[in-house]
């Protein structure tokens, strides 16, 4: 299949990107209204304004140029340490109440706190939306087949056999069972399995697979070779929806914690790390096939969003959350000299990666290839 056109593939990578942007300052602009802050600029996007308006609060709503990221700036936030300067002692008392460094720390914790954690409720009310259009994934972890010379023949495997635990994590349905084991290619697993009313363990090693979907974008996952006896989409009630909404969040972040270990530790390789383009080009694809796909690439990017603003990286929501639960110990913050040291280290950092996963988005796209072949 081929992948969609360039102006189609723009278009969904905006869709994606912008509502989930505008989504995550929300939560920074409604939790600062909260605490009395005035939010003087709120921007999706970076750079020159495009269009924008103000709103009667004195707001100024706008679009930038660069749809990689936003930003809500308060009165008065100057930097990190909250830091009182000259010009913010000169105001009045009044005009300083409405300032973020007025608040107390627990205040501006919630305050960023807040962006993130609504990637995660968007997330979860997304979720809540799929399950009651399709239902939750409800087959039973039952082997229905166990496939020749796989590492679960060789395990003893058996038609029936009911798998309720793998290396200590409980597995409830076969999609669990994928879902661990498809992340952990070439790993040996302990399986309790249940089989005529008895409980016996097995020992078995993922075979690591390379799957290529249709646009060819490949994957690297785990398989031992059984097959499910059935697949089932049941349909939830209103009242489960929210709790198996927030299940799926919380494994997904589960999946993305080990993922990253796994890249650190060079058990998968740094060329999976994907960026904005590699991001725009998969919303094009996955928009190409219905609603759903979509839907459902908008979740992990939100997720992706909320997980990656809580890493404690300065510059990042995580850094500023680091910096704020230090001077909450502390009783004061840390002195303007260490902080500013890090948060140049942060950009430095943020810069690096931002390069270093842009190459490999167009190293995937061939584009180096291509080059060498007409330089030879």
């Amino acid at each position: 299949m081929s992948s969609p056109g360039f102006a189609f593939t723009v278009f969904a990578f905006l869709l994606v990107i912008g509502p989930l942007i505008f989504v995550h300052e929300l939560g920074h602009y409604f939790a600062g209204r909260w605490f009395g802050v005035k939010a003087e600029t709120f921007s999706i996007g970076f750079g020159r304004e495009l269009f924008g308006w103000t709103d009667r609060r004195g707001t100024r709503w706008k679009v930038g140029w660069l749809p990689l990221g936003g930003y809500v700036r308060f009165k008065g936030d100057m930097n990190p340490a909250s830091t009182p300067s000259d010009d913010w002692l000169a105001l009045p008392a009044e005009e300083r109440a409405e300032t973020f460094q007025s608040k107390k720390v627990w205040q501006r914790f919630i305050i960023v706190l807040a962006g993130p954690l609504t990637n995660f409720l968007f997330a979860i009310v997304a979720l809540m939306i799929i399950f009651a259009a399709i239902g939750y994934p409800s087959s039973a972890a039952v082997v229905g087949g166990v496939l020749e010379d796989s590492p679960a023949a060789s395990a003893g495997f058996r038609p029936g056999d009911k798998i309720v635990e793998v290396n200590g994590a409980g597995i409830d349905t076969f999609a669990d069972l994928q879902s661990y084991v498809s992340l952990r290619p070439d790993q040996p697993m302990r399986f309790i399995v249940e089989r005529d009313g008895a409980e016996l363990a097995l020992q078995a090693t993922s075979r690591g697979e390379v799957l290529r979907d249709q646009f060819g974008n490949e994957a690297r996952i785990g398989r031992i070779g059984v097959a499910p006896g059935s697949l089932e989409f049941a349909p939830l009630p209103i009242h489960r929806l929210p709790g198996a909404a927030i299940d799926t969040t919380i494994d997904t972040v589960e999946t993305m914690v080990v993922a990253l270990g796994q890249v650190i530790t060079g058990q998968r390789s740094v060329k999976e790390l994907g960026g904005p383009l590699k991001i725009a080009e998969v919303s094009g694809q996955q928009a190409s096939l219905g609603w759903l796909p979509f839907f459902w690439l908008m979740v992990i990017v939100s997720i992706n969003l909320g997980f990656i603003n809580l890493l404690p990286i300065p510059l990042l929501d995580g850094g500023h959350l680091l910096f704020y639960a230090i001077e909450g110990v502390r009783r004061k913050p840390l002195k303007p000299e260490a902080q500013e040291w890090a948060f140049r280290t942060g950009l430095a950092m943020l810069l690096a990666l931002m390069i270093f996963v842009t190459f490999n988005d167009l190293a995937s796209f061939g584009l180096f290839t291509k080059l060498g072949g007409l330089i030879g």
